[in-house]
């Protein structure tokens, strides 16, 4: 193969319109564009959703409640995945580092979902009731504040 055998594959590309090329070409004076109106003229085109004038669908409809942009960078950790790390000591940086977290996640919160069997200090990481009540129960500590 060489650059000059190079072409796109067959029926991959379509000749352009000529328009304006005489009746016989189908696509002849108006160059299908119709009569008259906005639309058939050079320029004379409006913004997507504008509809005439009347108020657009987008401002019709009405809006409701929040969305919080972070809300997918807060993520959720299982206890059987804490009682897998090999670190004794868990930030959100270790959870990031051993592929439990996605590395642009803001935090975690640990939730009581399977067992944990050895003694883990969580540090920066919340934890819910359940959650803190069984890695207590286990030896570990939580600590929220650093």
């Amino acid at each position: 193969m060489e650059l000059n055998n190079l072409k796109p594959g067959a029926g991959s590309k379509h000749a352009a319109k000529r328009v304006g090329r005489g009746i016989g070409s189908g696509l002849g004076k108006t160059c299908g564009r119709g009569h008259k109106g906005q639309k058939s003229r050079a320029g004379g085109f409006h913004k997507v959703g504008f509809e005439g004038g009347q108020m657009p669908l987008q401002r019709r409809l009405p809006k409701r409640g929040f969305v919080s942009l972070t809300r997918a960078r807060n993520v959720e950790v299982r206890l059987s995945e804490l009682d897998k790390l090999p670190v004794d000591e868990v930030d959100l940086l270790a959870l990031k580092q051993a592929g439990i977290v996605p590395g642009d996640a803001l935090a975690a919160k640990v939730i009581l979902s399977g067992t944990i069997g050895r003694k883990v200090k969580l540090v920066g990481v919340a934890a819910t009731r359940g959650a803190k009540a069984a890695i207590e129960a286990a030896g570990g500590t939580v600590v929220v504040g650093e």
